[in-house]
């Protein structure tokens, strides 16, 4: 066995983008950790770190060379490796020669039907020195950067400019050069305490140099729990709690290297500014935690983390303090410009925003949400009033000053003036609540003016973008199309609105002033397939989605009641044999002259004459049919799918004993038809649920 030693790869950067850092820490590891293992390379571990000037990976226990080597090779064709006379053809000799052995060490194998030279020998594995530079190189040009950079005169491309490569292995440099810069044995610490290079006794020793001589925390993970105590406490001792807000706090530990607190202060005249203006200022703008007291009311304080240990922190707690001092007082300037009129006065200015070229002016899509919403909301329970009314005020935000300067509080700032001139109070909450769910996770419209307001602003993007051609290609969806999709079908899902997604997808795409024959049938399955992610994340296989998809149901939460009865039902032992069943039932129904109209969507139209049923398997299979036919229609008609299906499992013994005793291609013409209408009368009923013949069976 081979010695193990430690392995340490540092890249030293300028500043790396704070909301990327974490995803390239994950990257980096995840490649290098796949690169070692596809080298034959065992380990004893990986921990990877990731500070705003560096990217690093230490690899634990690695060996000092990769195991020996099994070569397998597959020669050329015996009858081309010699001629007639049984001598060796240049093909034989060359292939020997690539071996590095004699001809008359060659094997032979049989694969297939022929018979080919062969050679099987071993080889020392490479020194993993002489590997890890690939492997690192590998990892970095796999990195997510969806736009590299050059600097100076270097050819080398990477997001930010590179300053220094340590690559140790045990004691020993790595000789590399990577993104052209020489790999050596040190790193750099914080830019102003510990500028110079440090030298890492041991990769073991990375963290702990930094951390003591350098005035750096490189864990990625430790340095966030650093800045969360640390904001805690302080917070604590001013009397208050901190915001904490996970996806700031991800971005102000990806922004410093040594973390320091420090408080500061704002007017409290300022408090009168809604909670959401504030925060935005605060935590958006600033990177700044606001601080809030026991019952949640926001105080006039904020905690901002420095990246250095000031000898003076009140000087830092000044400049801190004047720079958010100004951001509040435009705020409070522009919250007083937009209180001076109404919020319904600025419909007139809506049209002369363009919303899409080809599709016009936000007022133009403003009077398409509100005619598709008035479609919506006797499904969904809401006042028409309200909804129309709701529809002209929910945009009229976007020309305020205060979204022009804090676009992410559109729909909030509409909300808040619309309290203010006394709008009804479901008004007020559809105009907030009409973005909403604004990502993954967020909150759904609580109100059912919002509900329709939400789904009838996401469908007529759809319809319109779809409409010009602009749909989503590849990783590219400018529109936030994908996000539009999964906020409709969040909304019908969740709030168990079971509303038809063919039915309103039609009536936006009949508001578009542009669109062609086919723009509704694709945006209906771009939605659906969006279902179809959402049905696979919840254990349902692809298959199982095609068989209910089939069913003709455009409404999601009926086809997910589907795909959860249909996945009872194959956990039933009658399930395979049904479903071979009617695999065989749909290509006979394919194959016979008369099935093309059974085996479609009109295979309940064929008519059983229970007078031409002459053997008994036939017959049982009708009796038992008819039998069961007004339960399982009563339980296909109430949605009551689990019941339906399981009804039908009964089916199995007729069926089984139909197929075995009963030629359904009869050479008479009317048994055949007969036969024919039988088996699509088992088909119909199935089909009710969902298509069995796509399942494996």
């Amino acid at each position: 066995m081979t010695a193990q030693r430690d392995f340490l790869f540092e890249l030293g950067t300028e500043e790396l983008p704070p909301i990327a850092l974490p995803e390239l820490e994950r990257a980096l590891a995840e490649s290098i950790t796949a690169g070692l293992a596809a080298a034959g390379l065992a380990h004893a571990g990986l921990k990877s770190y990731a500070a705003p000037r560096r990217l690093a990976v230490l690899v634990r226990g690695l060996p000092a060379a990769q195991p020996e080597q099994l070569i397998k090779r597959r020669g050329p064709p015996v009858n081309a490796a010699f001629d007639k006379q049984g001598a060796p053809t240049r093909a034989a000799t060359a292939f020997a020669e690539s071996c590095g052995v004699a001809l008359d060490a060659l094997g032979r194998v049989t694969e297939g039907k022929g018979e080919f030279l062969s050679f099987e020998g071993k080889k020392p594995g490479a020194a993993t020195v002489s590997l890890l530079p690939g492997i690192v190189q590998a990892a970095l040009d796999a990195l997510p950067i969806p736009k590299r950079m050059r600097w100076g005169a270097s050819d080398a491309e990477f997001v930010r400019p590179v300053h220094w490569v340590l690559m140790r292995f045990g004691d020993e440099v790595v000789p590399a050069r990577l993104l052209d810069t020489d790999a050596g044995a040190t790193t750099r610490g914080h830019r102003f305490h510990a500028p110079q290079a440090l030298a890492v006794p041991t990769p073991a020793d990375y963290a702990k140099v930094l951390r003591e001589q350098g005035f750096v925390l490189a864990d990625f993970a430790e340095r966030r729990e650093r800045i969360r105590d640390a904001v805690t406490a302080r917070a604590a001792a001013l009397g208050g709690r901190a915001v904490m807000d996970d996806a700031l706090l991800d971005e102000v530990t990806a922004l410093v290297e040594w973390p320091v607190a420090i408080e500061g202060r704002f007017e409290e005249h300022f408090l009168a500014l809604p909670r959401e203006v504030l925060l935005c200022t605060l935590q958006e703008h600033q990177r700044y935690f606001a601080i809030e007291d026991d019952k949640g009311a926001l105080l006039p304080l904020f905690i901002t983390v420095s990246n250095i240990e000031s000898r003076e922190p009140a000087r830092v707690r000044e400049g801190n303090e004047r720079v958010v001092r100004p951001r509040l007082s435009d705020a409070a300037f522009f919250q007083a410009q937009d209180r001076r009129k109404p919020l319904a006065d600025s419909r007139v200015g809506l049209d002369v925003v363009t919303f899409q070229a080809k599709l016009g002016s936000i007022g133009d899509k403003v009077r398409r949400v509100g005619a598709l919403a008035a479609t919506i909301a006797p499904q969904v329970g809401a006042d028409g009033a309200l909804v129309a009314r709701a529809a002209e005020l929910c945009k009229c935000d976007l020309i305020s000053a205060m979204v022009g300067e804090f676009p992410e509080l559109q729909g909030t700032m509409g909300a808040y003036h619309a309290a203010a001139d006394g709008e009804p109070a479901e008004v007020v909450a559809a105009i907030r609540e009409h973005y909403q769910p604004r990502g993954a996770g967020d909150a759904l419209p609580a109100t059912a003016t919002g509900t329709a307001l939400a789904l009838a602003d996401r469908l007529d993007t759809l319809a319109g973008i779809f409409g010009i051609g602009q749909k989503p290609s590849g990783t590219k969806d400018p529109f936030a199309l994908r996000r539009a999709a999964i906020g409709v079908l969040r909304i019908l899902l969740e709030q168990h609105r079971d509303l038809d997604i063919g039915a309103l997808v039609d009536a936006a795409v009949a508001l578009q002033p542009v669109k062609t024959a086919t723009t509704a049938a694709e945006v209906r399955e771009f939605i659906l397939e969006r279902l179809r992610a959402q049905a696979h994340e919840a254990g349902h296989p692809a298959e199982a989605f095609d068989a209910v998809l089939a069913s003709g149901s455009t409404r999601p939460l009926d086809l997910m009641a589907r795909l959860d009865a249909l996945a009872a039902f194959r956990r039933l032992p009658e399930a395979e044999a049904l479903a071979a069943a009617n695999k065989r039932i749909a290509n006979i129904l394919r194959k016979s002259d008369g099935g093309g109209a059974a085996a479609g969507a009109d295979a309940g139209s064929a008519h059983v004459d229970a007078a031409r049923l002459t053997v008994e398997a036939e017959k049982v299979l009708h009796r038992t049919l008819e039998a069961m036919a007004p339960e399982v229609d009563a339980a296909l008609t109430a949605g009551r799918y689990n019941d339906a299906l399981t009804r039908l499992a009964g089916l199995r013994p007729a069926v089984d004993a139909f197929f075995t005793e009963v030629m359904v291609n009869d050479p008479d013409p009317a048994l055949r038809t007969n036969r024919l209408a039988l088996v699509s009368r088992v088909r119909e009923m199935f089909s009710g649920v969902a298509d069995l013949s796509r399942l494996p069976g």
